[in-house]
């Protein structure tokens, strides 16, 4: 592997200007509110410290909600993978999925979450208004090629059998065929057809039992077990040697890992790649791959979203989903596939149905984006990605052990549809006065009563990364990078330092101090 050197420090171009705009949550016309700033480049490090006070990317414009005022407050959320055990309705989506791959099975039922969303959609279009106004006061490539200039040292158990007793459900193969839409590949598909009326008792189940017989049936089992277990204990107290007995089946429950990856037959009917790819036209797989993904993302946008096909052009799609402002890095001891933005493909039989835009950052995945194809979303495509996003988490984490967290976007609980991430659980809550990380469970009784809380219970408590000496702060002023104490020697205008002192209280101390501020 090629020697590594240090990123280029980040250049940002922040914007005083706020105004109100419309909420895609809430439906609220003029009640979305947040800080927002172009970020020319930037270090995964610093975007790191920057989602862990509350900030979030949108293709190269990073924005952080201004909490005690916008109409829908949106907490910065976090998984812990390494502790994280999938519920009953996260194992029934991986099943659902096995029985798809392996024999062409499609289950009607639906899981209670909601798709694995991102930061943009209509909840963020108002964000997106502002940046359309704004006229962007320096040329990228010039303050990049300036930058350099003047900083040269700086990611299973076959599911009972559909009859279970109490089902008389028909499911008819025009409803889903209706449901697939034409692009579906056809395969099999098993009708459930119920007894008939005026027949009597349904044949195919076992005759009913009385609840004392299976008291007793259930009595005795236990019994046998017993028994079992102490002939067990007997035979190793005489030294017989433990591989001539009889295993005990093991209690421990599935991993994550076991449901994902379960083996399927050598006929399956279908065959599931997942392919990660850096989000760089410079890289020959995301090049090769573009059309098809960008196709898939206005079948998506225009089906799930209701966009117009003019509003999902390849520009649109480029500017948000592709472009990123993070530098890749390939540190030593970082993960192989190194630091930056990637596409994260799900092939099926040749063909791309769904894309999870991640970000790898020093301690976490950060979950950007997911869109996939409307013709299968019977297989909760949302929160089938979310819980391979967490096992690859884990497996990053083998080698970078730094890497533990799984970051979700927002969490909006006062948009009843969006609470659907405190699901994935153990999670965190980032409290947004003093940016520590409280438990979900401590924050959801203060949020059921009001709608913007501080989490942390501490009433002395301040935010320790906020901005302690501005003349440190580093700005970017004719091609030359120097700290704000200088500059403001040869600034004339007063109100810019509470310009500056704003932005470095959002940011941090830390980022300001390593991240050049672009002012002219």
């Amino acid at each position: 592997m090629a020697s590594w050197s240090a990123p280029s420090p980040s250049l940002v171009e922040y914007f005083e200007d706020r105004s109100l705009f419309h909420c895609g949550y809430c439906k609220n016309k003029s009640g979305s509110l947040s800080h927002g700033m172009w970020a020319h480049s930037m270090t995964v490090q610093d975007y790191q410290d920057l989602i862990d006070r509350g900030w979030r990317r949108s293709g190269t414009y990073v924005y952080k909600p201004v909490m005690n005022q916008t109409c829908c407050p949106q907490y910065t959320i976090r998984c812990h993978p390494l502790q994280f055990q999938p519920s009953k309705s996260h194992k029934k989506v991986l099943k659902k999925m096995l029985k798809f791959l392996a024999k062409g099975e499609i289950s009607k039922d639906n899981c209670e979450d909601e798709p694995m969303d991102s930061t943009m959609e209509d909840a963020v279009a108002g964000d997106f208004a502002l940046i359309n106004k704004l006229d962007i006061k320096c040329d990228l490539k010039t303050l990049s090629s300036d930058l350099k200039g003047s900083i040269e040292s700086e990611e299973k158990k076959k599911e009972k059998n559909l009859k279970k007793e109490g089902s008389k459900e028909l499911i008819h193969p025009q409803a889903i065929e209706e449901k697939l839409g034409s692009g579906e590949p056809s395969h099999s598909i098993k009708v459930h057809i119920g007894p008939k009326p005026g027949k009597g008792a349904d044949l195919s189940k076992p005759p009913c039992r009385k609840a004392k017989e299976m008291r007793k049936e259930r009595k005795r089992l236990k019994l046998m077990q017993q028994n079992a277990a102490g002939a067990f204990e007997g035979f190793q107290a005489q030294g017989q040697p433990a591989s001539l007995l009889p295993k005990a089946k093991s209690n421990q429950p599935k991993s994550l890992e076991d449901l994902i990856f379960e083996s399927l037959p050598e006929n399956a009917s279908h065959k599931l790649e997942v392919r990660l790819v850096p989000a760089s036209f410079e890289d020959p797989e995301f090049k090769s791959s573009f059309n098809q993904s960008f196709s898939l993302y206005a079948k998506y946008q225009v089906a799930i979203h209701q966009d117009s096909p003019i509003e999902c052009g390849k520009t649109e799609f480029t500017r948000f989903l592709c472009s990123s402002p993070l530098e890749a890095e390939h540190p030593a001891n970082g993960p192989e596939c190194g630091y930056g933005s990637f596409h994260q493909q799900y092939w099926l039989d040749g063909k791309i149905i769904a894309v999870g835009v991640i970000d790898i950052l020093p301690y976490c995945v950060s979950s950007v984006y997911l869109y996939y194809d409307p013709d299968y979303s019977f297989l909760s495509l949302g929160v089938y990605s979310a819980l391979r996003e967490i096992a690859f988490t884990r497996q990053l984490h083998e080698k970078t052990s730094q890497l533990s967290y799984y970051y979700m976007g927002f969490y909006i609980h006062s948009c009843p549809k969006m609470r659907y991430k405190g699901q994935y659980r153990p999670s965190d809550l980032l409290c947004p006065e003093t940016y520590v990380w409280v438990p979900i469970e401590q924050c959801l009784p203060s949020l059921d009563n009001s709608k913007y809380c501080r989490f942390n219970q501490d009433p002395q408590a301040v935010d320790e990364g906020r901005c302690k000496d501005l003349d440190r702060v580093r700005v970017f002023h004719r091609r030359a990078a120097m700290p704000y104490g200088v500059y403001k020697n040869h600034q004339e205008d007063p109100s810019e330092e509470a310009t500056v002192l704003e932005y470095a209280n959002l940011v941090g101390q830390k980022c300001s101090e390593r991240m050049l501020l672009f002012r002219q």
